[in-house]
């Protein structure tokens, strides 16, 4: 019998998928604007603001979000949310590292949310549109497991922003809803 090597490694440890079927997008500053309430000229274009690995192998997608404690004037950092474009397709996300809060919008706009920490387990129906938020003041990291025929509906969100937005002011979490 022959024993291989796997393609793809997810090295707990520093957080990271590795491998060559791995992609790996990063999102910027420059990128993300739009994402808050307000432009921060204090943050730099180049911060990075979370990093995406994925890989994909024969209908499933498995994936790493690496999120960075940055906030924008107060806003805590997030990434872009989505919807899903086959609204069938349900996932799953599980906290690694950090804290923070899966923000969940129904499609009448309405808005909750979960916290993420290590070892939490988060299941999102497909219905739901859901975006991360870091609220800590380390890298927040979340594994995540969905169908390759999930796709994403990123201008649904953009034409009906989340009704949430999440600060920390002098340590503390606020939350304003819209």
């Amino acid at each position: 019998m022959e024993i291989k090597d796997p393609k793809v490694v997810h090295d707990y440890l520093n957080g990271v998928i590795e491998g060559e079927d791995v992609k790996k997008s990063t999102k910027l500053y420059s990128d993300a604007k739009k994402f808050y309430k307000d432009v921060d000229s204090s943050v730099s274009d180049d911060q990075i603001m979370y990093e995406v690995y994925s890989y994909e192998h024969d209908g499933l997608c498995y994936g790493l979000t690496v999120m960075q404690p940055v906030c924008v004037n107060g806003e805590c950092n997030v990434t872009r949310g989505h919807f899903h474009e086959n609204l069938d397709c349900d996932e799953i996300y599980c906290g690694m590292g950090g804290e923070g809060l899966l923000l969940l919008m129904d499609e009448d706009y309405h808005c909750h949310a979960e916290k993420v920490k290590v070892g939490s387990v988060h299941y999102i129906d497909g219905h739901l549109a859901h975006r991360l938020v870091n609220t800590g003041n380390t890298e927040l990291k979340v594994q995540c497991m969905w169908p390759s025929n999930a796709g994403h509906d990123y201008k649904r969100v953009e034409e009906h922003p989340f009704t949430v937005r999440v600060y920390k002011e002098n340590g503390e979490l606020k939350v304003e809803e819209e």
